[in-house]
């Protein structure tokens, strides 16, 4: 298989020093390579997630390590909006300016269920909940520009077992139509690129400049919704990478590159990916940036749509 994309090592080593990440889901996989990281860069980050317990055992582990920056855990369920509401409100109070916020944490093909307000889960948890997450911050972003807001979305934004992605506005919770995990996964990863692309119009011009990106196929406990994750870890692990699995470092690379690098700047809405598996072939060995294969993905009027609708289902309409 085709080598991964990797941050060119100088943006690996720039000073981070008093600046403040935030990064959902940073107590594993490409969330917690990325927090390590950018403490590494001496970066304030405010690991964010659903298990605290969790973050905090990251967070030991990063400090027994000596990195030069400061983890901070703090409790953030994206499936409850009064979570989102509670962190937000803790986090600008201790850091009136963000330097950048990573929407990293996600699920993928779940059962049929709904969120603690009653949203599709995935559509709740992956999209709904990172849009009010990302509303009550753009103060922040907005005071500690230049700064970045970064979506990981997925290669499965385009198809997703061959389930196109679209943005179903009619029955976006899945309460007409027979209930697809794949389906929902797909709606609620367009809807990360299409998030992307509208606050970016919206922003322009503030110094927060906002994108989205496909981290890779990567082994993380994502895997969960098909397979036993001890199986991939293990007897399949060689197999699945000569398929194209990456690791957790290798994935964090197109977030990494997103949130840093001057380039992206022009690139505002813009989609980064790492390889991926496309409709179009030749879009499978990525790009940063990456003109997405998926039609909808380029719909403007879909995505204003888009940030409409999320606005009044979040309460801020």
């Amino acid at each position: 298989m085709p080598a991964p994309l990797l941050c060119p090592p100088a943006l690996l080593q720039t000073d981070l020093r008093g600046r403040v990440y935030i990064v959902t889901g940073g107590n594993s996989g490409i969330g917690l390579v990325t927090v390590r990281q950018l403490a590494t860069q001496g970066a304030t980050v405010v690991l964010a997630c659903r298990r605290p317990a969790e973050g905090e055992k990251a967070q030991a582990v990063m400090l027994a390590a000596g990195l030069p920056g400061v983890v901070e855990v703090e409790a953030l369920d994206l499936g409850q909006l009064a979570s989102v509401r509670a962190f937000a409100a803790r986090v600008t109070a201790r850091h009136p300016a963000l330097s950048g916020l990573v929407n990293n944490a996600g699920v993928m093909n779940t059962p049929k269920g709904k969120t603690a307000d009653g949203f599709e889960t995935q559509l709740g948890t992956n999209h709904l909940g990172h849009f009010l997450l990302t509303e009550l911050l753009l103060p922040a972003l907005r005071a500690g520009a230049p700064a970045r807001v970064v979506n990981l979305s997925s290669c499965f934004h385009d198809k997703a077992q061959g389930r196109e992605g679209h943005i179903d506005f009619d029955d976006l919770h899945f309460e007409r139509r027979p209930y697809d995990g794949w389906e929902a996964y797909a709606q609620s990863k367009l809807a990360n690129v299409l998030h992307a692309a509208a606050l970016a119009r919206r922003l322009e011009g503030s110094g927060v400049t906002a994108i989205s990106v496909h981290p890779g196929w990567v082994r993380t406990n994502l895997v969960g919704s098909f397979m036993p994750v001890w199986v991939q870890n293990t007897v399949a692990r060689p197999f699945l990478r000569l398929a194209g699995m990456i690791e957790p470092w290798e994935g964090a690379q197109t977030t990494l590159y997103a949130l840093l690098a001057h380039e992206v700047e022009a690139h505002p809405g813009a989609f980064f990916s790492q390889r991926g598996i496309y409709r179009d072939k030749a879009a499978n060995l990525g790009g940063w940036p990456l003109r997405s294969p998926n039609p909808h993905a380029h719909d403007a009027a879909a995505a204003a749509r888009l940030e409409a609708v999320s606005r009044q289902l979040v309460g801020l309409a």
